[in-house]
């Protein structure tokens, strides 16, 4: 297994020069891939890495996919049902996440997210860190959003992606599901 600091030296690299014409898309996109146990190595070395892109010019952005999640849901039309739901219900898991699941895949997550790179796009010193993909489990993949916003991605967008490479584009979300190619990204470790 590689180690993270020389996956994301690799990463780095690869920004500063381009993306290749063999790739199925120009959009600058890339995923440091790790193992799901390094969820938290990855978040202990976010803030080096972050004052590391900053001394080298870029002006750094964080998404967060649990901070946003968080926001939807605590603001879903639907919560105090939800919460009266689950009080009578407790241990009704596969109800509860499916009722999640389909607040997240209105969309909201997505605009969200399109929001922060149409705002980010007018400056090419920009970069954006989308990081907590983990919360994404078990309502949905960062695969599907990325595929909608196709074309909106101006700037280099570093996904942390917690799973396992399968092939140069396939990617197993958390290492347990199933895999899937539907990347137009360059992938870094894993």
């Amino acid at each position: 297994m590689s180690s993270l600091k020389a996956d994301f030296n690799e990463l780095i690299n690869r920004i500063k020069a381009g993306r290749e014409f063999g790739h199925a898309s120009f959009e600058p996109i890339y995923y440091l891939v790790f193992s799901p146990e390094q969820i938290l190595e990855v978040k202990r070395h976010m803030p080096a890495w972050t004052a590391r892109l900053k001394k080298e010019g870029w002006k750094v952005h964080t998404f967060s996919i649990a901070t946003e999640i968080k926001q939807i849901l605590e603001a879903a039309p639907l919560r105090k049902i939800w919460l009266a739901a689950d009080a009578k219900a407790p241990l009704q898991w596969e109800k509860t996440n499916k009722a999640l699941a389909n607040a997240l895949e209105n969309g909201a997550l997505q605009e969200k997210l399109e929001s922060v790179l149409q705002d980010l796009e007018s400056d090419p010193k920009n970069i954006l860190l989308i990081t907590d993909i983990e919360a994404l489990h078990p309502y949905m993949r960062i695969g599907v959003i990325e595929g909608k916003l196709q074309g909106q991605f101006s700037i280099p967008c570093i996904f942390f992606y917690p799973g396992t490479r399968t092939g140069k584009t396939r990617l197993k979300f958390l290492g347990f599901y199933p895999e899937d190619g539907n990347y137009r990204s360059v992938h870094v470790g894993g």
